[in-house]
């Protein structure tokens, strides 16, 4: 279920929150900055700024544009068959070498694989 089917207008409300989109001009929460900006040149700008790592929460298709960016991937892995699903980036085949820095299993099965993109 998406946050605004489930009322939810303010996912991440400690952090600050810009969604991409095309066909929206506001959000439904003041703390929520919409933009229609090219992603790219506004992760470089936000890279540039005081503050924390950025995390990228959405699909494959923003994710495949801001591959270049990407310095670290935090993948969350479930031991669930759902059937068909998306590609965790819809790009031009253009590989991008990453390392495995940590690692972590959870009870049930889960993993939460963390891997830092490799120079070169």
């Amino acid at each position: 279920m998406q946050p605004l089917a489930a009322g939810l207008t303010s996912p991440y409300a400690h952090l600050r929150q810009i969604v991409f989109s095309r066909s929206l001009t506001s959000g439904t929460d003041p703390s929520v900055e919409v933009t229609a900006e090219d992603p790219i040149a506004l992760v470089r700008g936000l890279k540039q700024e005081e503050g924390l790592g950025i995390w990228l929460c959405g699909g494959a298709e923003l994710a495949g544009q801001l591959l270049p960016e990407i310095d670290e991937l935090i993948v969350k892995q479930y031991p669930i068959v759902a059937g068909s699903g998306i590609p965790l980036f819809r790009a031009e085949f253009s590989p991008r070498v990453f390392t495995l820095t940590d690692s972590g299993v959870f009870g049930k099965g889960n993993l939460i694989l963390t891997y830092a993109r490799t120079s070169g």
